[in-house]
């Protein structure tokens, strides 16, 4: 590392460290930037004799002195210690090669490190993001005399199966013309073309540019006009039938799943991000416990993906375990909705799961405690409302400047002290997203997966898309699903008055409803991710399987007592259940529905 030294250690508390800045030949401070990145000299080196170079990143700049938080364990870090200045805020490498990898909080390959010095990464290394020696066949799309801006397209490189599309750089300024451009197989950081400003300084292209991770790869694009943001018009299908058809997430739209210990949220996150219509899947493993992390990493490479091949062919994974240092982990987020960010401006369908928001908000407390903020509600900081919503906001519809829309949608798990949605960070994600799907300890110890609580969870994007689901599913659906959700209340309130007065309490139509509430849950809101089939349910069967299930409901047959009621309702679950559970292309699937139509007297 060739840079200046231009301040030195002058106090640490954790991974908060104060420096001092030094002054230049002008008697002047040298000039520091907060988000600036830093990198301190400890004067112990390490066991291997190695120099270690500690990144860290400016929090806060005063007179003569700034704050920075070390991404790394700041043990043997003491006072004198030099520093230098990178000049550059907390970027990322963007650019083919990010699909198939694992990353941490700071986009260092894991698996790359682990090769070299082992399974217990050594301090103060820093490894490219991209391998800089894989060579990538880049066929041009511009010719020489061509004009770009910002985010244009200038080419095309194969990345497994997407076309990876090479960008002019997103902080491009004005116009700019290509001056000379090549066609051939080159690594990342060879130059591909040469643009000349309008101030006639000419700008070296290579297939990757790195982009600071606070700032939104699509901003200085929307300011120019070049790109636009839009509107969600269509939803998010998931193939699982209670978030498509009661609680449906907008392509390009936000959620959070908030929930206790044990809840399922790992599993349904699973389910979530292999079969839902998207191309890339990017997943943030913020904060969780290493276990967790360990059986993400090693299940994603060999489970199969629905497109074909395996999902980790087209996947990013950022891990930032509990272990790890906690300013990594604050930032292990903003790296991976920088990557999702960088997908969607080429067109592309990205998901972003964020595992868990509750770990990044946390490692916010623990830093604004050091730096001596005033604390807002259970000591958060009082900015958390804002940082969460800036963190949403990245999500959207955005339509590039070739024309092709690209999404990003970003779902956020939250993981409460005890199940407690009243705590801060739930409160402030559930006034951002417009899809909430809380998670029930109680539905979860009563083996009903997906645990959703169908009570408590909400979607904004059922009335908000009711455009897309008349087109394609029918002007009555939003009625139908809201008279199933108003079922599911009913039922609950039967059920609680049972709980007081018994069934003999209760009238006989009002047993009728509890019935059908318990019916709709078990048969519909209920999934097998277990079974081949009903693990996924495309949206036609979701349909027709919900409009078979709604005449069974509305329309039941004449009875005379509650012994009658419950045993007609105990073979239509069952029969729904083995329905659930053939395929649609088979006979026995013709059999079960003639048998539920005759047993419902349809």
């Amino acid at each position: 590392m060739d840079q200046q030294v231009t301040a030195q250690v002058v106090a640490v508390r954790d991974d908060i460290v104060t420096v001092e800045l030094l002054k230049d030949e002008d008697d002047s401070f040298f000039p520091i930037l907060k988000n600036e990145v830093v990198y301190i000299c400890p004067r112990r080196t390490a066991l291997d004799d190695r120099q270690e170079y500690l990144q860290a990143e400016v929090l806060r700049v005063r007179h003569g002195e700034a704050d920075v938080q070390v991404f790394e364990n700041t043990r043997g870090v003491a006072v004198g210690d030099a520093v230098r200045q990178s000049g550059n805020m907390l970027s990322v490498a963007l650019g083919p090669g990010l699909l198939g990898q694992v990353y941490d909080g700071l986009q260092n390959p894991l698996e790359i490190i682990a090769s070299q010095h082992g399974f217990f990464l050594p301090r103060g290394l820093e490894v490219d993001g991209i391998d800089q020696q894989q060579h990538w066949a880049f066929q041009p799309t511009v010719k020489v005399g061509d004009t770009v801006k910002a985010g244009d397209l200038i080419g095309n490189v194969q990345e497994g199966r997407f076309k990876h599309r090479i960008m002019a750089p997103f902080d491009l300024y004005g116009e700019a013309e290509i001056s000379w451009i090549q066609e051939g197989s080159f690594t990342v950081t060879t130059p591909v073309a040469r643009l000349k400003a309008s101030n006639q300084h000419e700008i070296e292209v290579t297939m990757q540019q790195n982009w600071p991770v606070r700032v939104p790869v699509s901003e200085p694009l929307l300011r120019e006009g070049s790109s636009r943001r839009h509107y969600p018009q269509e939803p998010l299908l998931t193939s699982i039938r209670l978030i498509d058809t009661f609680f449906p997430v907008a392509r390009g739209g936000t959620a959070c799943i908030p929930g206790p210990f044990g809840a399922g949220k790992t599993v349904l996150q699973s389910l979530i991000s292999r079969f839902s219509d998207v191309d890339i899947v990017v997943i943030v493993a913020c904060g969780e416990r290493a276990g967790e992390v360990v059986e993400t990493i090693t299940e994603f490479p060999n489970m199969s993906d629905p497109k074909g091949g395996t999902l980790m062919d087209r996947t990013v994974i950022i891990c930032n375990t509990s272990s790890m240092p906690v300013a990594a982990r604050e930032a292990s987020i903003y790296t991976g909705i920088t990557i999702s960010e960088y997908y969607r401006q080429m067109g592309y369908n990205v998901l972003l799961i964020a595992d868990s928001t509750s770990r990044w908000a946390q490692a916010m407390r623990e830093t604004s405690g050091r730096l001596e903020e005033i604390p807002g509600e259970e000591a958060f900081p009082a900015y958390l409302d804002s940082a969460v919503r800036a963190l949403y906001e990245r999500a959207g519809l955005i339509e590039n400047n070739a024309g092709d829309m690209g999404s990003l949608t970003l779902i956020g798990t939250v993981s409460p002290a005890g199940g407690n949605f009243e705590e801060p960070v739930t409160q402030s994600t559930l006034r951002t997203v417009k899809t909430f799907l809380g998670l029930s300890a109680e539905r979860a110890y009563k083996r009903a997966y997906p645990a959703v609580d169908p009570l408590i969870s909400w979607s904004r994007y059922l009335d908000q898309l009711s455009g897309w689901y008349a087109e394609n599913l029918g002007a009555d659906w939003v009625p139908q699903v809201k008279e199933m959700q108003q079922l599911l209340d009913q039922g609950e309130a039967v059920q609680q008055m049972m709980q007081v007065t018994g069934e003999e309490g209760v009238t006989l139509q009002d047993y009728i409803l509890y019935h059908k509430s318990i019916c709709l849950d078990q048969v519909y809101l209920q999934q097998d991710a277990f079974d081949d089939v009903d693990i996924s349910v495309p949206m036609e069967r979701q349909k027709e399987i919900f409009a078979l299930l709604r005449k069974c409901l509305m329309q039941p047959p004449q009875f005379k007592d509650k012994d009658q009621v419950r045993d007609h309702f105990v073979k239509l679950t069952s029969l729904f259940r083995n329905l659930n559970y053939t395929r649609s292309d088979s006979p026995d699937y013709r059999r079960y529905k003639q048998e539920i139509r005759e047993l419902a007297q349809l």
